[in-house]
């Protein structure tokens, strides 16, 4: 594992280290959870760029196609 070096504001810091005696974990623990949450959240999604122009071949009206699912709301 390697190591960073990041300054945190002093209020973040404090709410850190109640929590961590909460939960019983280190504040190194709860950084760690914190950022693999907030990178799992904005994983880029598996070829997402496959996706693009996927209706390209339909002759459909985008608009029509909208208002009919609409429609059955």
């Amino acid at each position: 594992m390697r190591r960073a070096l990041v300054g945190i504001p002093e209020d973040d810091l404090r709410a850190l280290d109640q929590l961590s005696s909460i939960q019983h974990v280190s504040r190194a623990e709860l950084i760690r959870q914190a950022v693999s949450q907030y990178l799992a959240k904005f994983k880029p999604v598996e070829n997402a760029d496959q996706a693009f122009g996927i209706w390209k071949e339909r002759r459909d009206d985008g608009l029509a196609v909208e208002a009919r699912l609409r429609s059955e709301w």
